[in-house]
């Protein structure tokens, strides 16, 4: 994928903004909340794409082939891919829709229901038995 065609599947996500920050990267946001950028490549031509990597796959992402972990924040779990026109579209396309949905669900459920999104049902209240203010604890 191009970086336009990155640039369009990005804001066709659900509640997603695009805004340029830091001069010349462009941002992807859900929520106020990054899940995606294309800062410019070293040699100022073309863009790489950074996203956020959910926490199961992060380690094994880091280590494939065309992915590295994303300079400044490898610690929040983000890679880099310095050519995404590499892997197929539909790939790629999946790991944006994941690192967006990493994002949503790490949103508050106020937000979220805010944006649109269904958030998980909260868990049930645990009942205190009578009992239990009597025991050693």
């Amino acid at each position: 994928m191009t970086p336009a065609a990155i640039d369009r599947f990005c804001r066709s996500l659900p509640a997603a903004t695009r805004i340029v920050q830091w001069e010349d990267v462009i941002v992807f946001k859900v929520g106020g909340r990054m899940f995606a950028m294309l800062p410019r490549n070293g040699d100022r031509r073309g863009r790489e794409l950074w996203f956020k990597a959910d926490d199961l796959h992060y380690d094994t992402m880091k280590m494939a082939p065309g992915l590295r972990p994303c300079p400044y924040l490898a610690r929040a779990r983000w890679v880099a891919m310095a050519e995404p026109a590499r892997l197929p579209a539909d790939q790629l396309k999946a790991y944006i829709r994941r690192a967006h949905a990493v994002i949503v669900a790490r949103l508050p459920r106020k937000t979220q229901l805010a944006l649109g999104f269904e958030p998980p049902p909260r868990p049930a209240p645990r009942r205190r038995r009578p009992s239990d203010a009597f025991l050693p604890g």
